[in-house]
């Protein structure tokens, strides 16, 4: 029994993580703007950097894609795995999350270089736990419509998910049923705020830049405040 329920949330892990290492940003930046998204904006193939190289409308679609890429392994992986493992089915979506997540932070066709996971953990967590989602994204809309910090919304939101999450799972957050939620809800939102100290650092010294939706696809790479 413990071998097959290995096996099933391997499996999960492993398609999650094939899922999520699909690098649409770069791709769009390719179709699109005919650039390389590495070399401009940020350096990041992320949503944010989409939409301040080729504009809003495009890092909209990108984000779309990055949370679809997300929300798919949660919704499919279960269904596929069922009958694998009956002692494992709590657990599959989580790991088909992490390894989405995963996936987009360090895709192993870019060398393990990828985004900060923001939006691939958007569409994870809207599947996983909607409620705190929907609390996480209060927060980000909040913080980024009075900062217009892309980067402090997503780091705040984190952790109002990790908040939420663990006041929803209490007062056995780490139970045979919901261990593997409660590990994602620390360990996501810390690995997304780690992803993002660059952007900590310059939050801190005052000089993270502020979100314009203006293209700016020819400019050369340069740091900046966007969440991947």
């Amino acid at each position: 029994m413990f071998a097959t329920a290995a096996i099933a949330l391997g499996l999960a892990l492993i398609g999650g993580y094939l899922l999520g290492s699909i690098p649409f940003g770069l791709l769009i930046g390719w179709q699109v703007g005919k650039i390389d998204l590495r070399e401009h904006g940020s350096g990041n193939i992320g949503a944010t950097n989409v939409g301040r190289t080729l504009g809003t409308r495009w890092g909209l679609i990108c984000l779309g894609l990055d949370a679809l890429k997300g929300l798919l392994p949660v919704l499919l992986l279960p269904m596929l795995l069922s009958g694998l493992s009956e002692s494992a089915a709590p657990h599959v979506a989580v790991f088909a999350g992490v390894g989405a997540v995963l996936g987009h932070m360090f895709p192993c066709w870019l060398g393990f270089r990828g985004g900060k996971g923001v939006a691939t953990a958007l569409g994870v967590v809207a599947m996983l736990a909607p409620l705190s989602t929907l609390l996480a994204a209060g927060m980000f809309a909040a913080t980024f419509a009075v900062s217009r910090i892309v980067s402090l919304g997503s780091m705040l939101a984190a952790v109002t998910f990790a908040v939420a999450q663990f006041w929803q799972l209490a007062p056995t957050p780490f139970s045979r049923e919901s261990w593997s939620m409660a590990a994602f809800s620390v360990a996501v939102p810390l690995l997304i705020i780690v992803r993002h100290r660059e952007n900590l650092k310059r939050l801190l010294t005052g000089t993270e830049k502020r979100f314009s939706s203006k293209p700016a696809a020819k400019q050369s790479a340069e740091p900046d405040g966007a969440p991947r």
